[in-house]
């Protein structure tokens, strides 16, 4: 969709210039709060299956177990990182991911590779677009990290329950996609509500 990639790159370098403030303030308290590197950079899963490197705001110690999934209130998320979020603030340098094209504002969120290989068939059908930096199964799962924080076993939960049915809804978006679409989920996202399931119908 032509209109939905020049919202990504007009929208994410307004975003990028309008931020920077808030970005050099961020940057300098991850140095103060955290030593370490500001950013936190990851290889995920785009369009057509191609790895790309995520940039995030660091919200973890350096030295952690390495786990893929992140649990609210777990010991390598640091006071500042929890902050960031809680707010989603950690997520603005993915702005620069949507300008450059590794990323659109909407869309299935990327996963890392070990996840996206375990995809087949029909399910491969949410890495024919451009990973999102948020989407219709992210604003249903948006307390993704306190429902972990209640599990036993967050990573088999994860694995059996919350994972399958986050491809289910990204898969169902990709078949009904359309910038109007788009637009609800951003404005769903900007106001914390969740978006019912027959809007992707």
């Amino acid at each position: 969709m032509v209109l939905k990639r020049l919202f990504d790159i007009f929208a994410s370098l307004f975003g990028l210039l309008v931020f920077m403030p808030l970005f050099i303030v961020i940057a300098i308290l991850i140095k103060i709060k955290m030593p370490g590197p500001v950013f936190f950079q990851q290889m995920r899963v785009g369009k057509d299956a191609v790895l790309f490197k995520m940039i995030k705001f660091r919200t973890m110690t350096i030295n952690h177990s390495g786990s893929t999934i992140s649990v609210k209130g777990e010991r390598r998320i640091t006071p500042l990182g929890a902050v960031l979020r809680k707010y989603k603030l950690d997520e603005l340098p993915e702005l620069w991911n949507i300008l450059i094209g590794d990323m659109s504002f909407v869309g299935p969120r990327p996963d890392v590779p070990g996840y996206a290989d375990k995809l087949e068939g029909e399910d491969r059908l949410l890495l024919s677009i451009r990973p999102g930096l948020t989407g219709a199964a992210s604003l249903k799962f948006s307390n993704e990290e306190e429902l972990l924080a209640l599990q036993d076993d967050p990573v088999k939960y994860n694995d059996e329950v919350l994972y399958p049915e986050k491809v289910r809804i990204n898969n169902n978006y990709v078949r009904h996609m359309s910038f109007g679409l788009d637009l609800r989920i951003i404005i769903f996202t900007i106001l914390g509500k969740k978006l019912k399931e027959e809007y992707l119908n």
